[in-house]
């Protein structure tokens, strides 16, 4: 399954940039970051370049994504669902105590949370990478070149509003599919 949904992005025109792990061990074992989050789509090409990769990549989606026929399949293949309406939803600790166990073992986190424009983003993705010992790594999907890459690994530092800022910094409005959606750090 994963094959043929890797073979039809690449075949739709997309280039994904894949990078040499034993060059960025640290891929193993990360907080993929991805923005601006504007579609659908982001999800579909996102996981073709996270499987291409082979890192043990998993996705934080919306718990209402899992419903039959959906539910099974995106199990399977890494998909873990969030409850965004309770605060309290354990996702913090248990993508921590995963990280603790060791292995290879990393998540790709929309931090806008939201396909819908937000000035604010959520801090969970920082919270767990901070807990966990991990880095950041963003990650582009770019809609108007139709390419996909990794930007430099982000440790974090005790001072979050800094992290998020210099996080935030790098992404741009065209790189989504619905740019108007998207808000820039100002």
């Amino acid at each position: 399954m994963r094959k043929i949904w890797i073979a039809i992005v690449k075949l739709s025109g997309w280039k994904l940039h894949l990078p040499d792990l034993d060059k960025r061990p640290e891929l193993r074992r990360c907080i993929f970051v991805v923005a601006p989050h504007t579609a659908i789509a982001d999800f579909t090409i996102g996981a073709a370049y996270l499987w291409s990769m082979d890192v043990n990549g998993h996705v934080f989606i919306k718990k209402e994504f899992f419903r039959w026929p959906l539910k099974g399949l995106m199990l399977k293949n890494g998909c873990i669902p969030i409850d965004r309406g309770n605060r309290h939803n354990g996702m913090i600790e248990s993508a921590v105590k995963e990280f603790a166990k060791g292995g290879t073992f990393s998540i790709a986190i929309t931090p806008e949370a939201t396909r819908k424009p937000v000035k604010r983003w959520k801090r969970g993705f920082w919270e767990i990478a901070h807990q966990a010992g991990v880095p950041l790594v963003p990650s582009f999907i770019d809609f108007r070149k139709k390419e996909i890459s990794l930007g430099e690994t982000i440790w974090t530092t005790d001072d979050y509003e800094a992290d998020l800022l210099k996080v935030r910094r790098l992404y741009k409005k065209e790189l989504a599919k619905y740019p108007e959606r998207f808000v820039e750090v100002e």
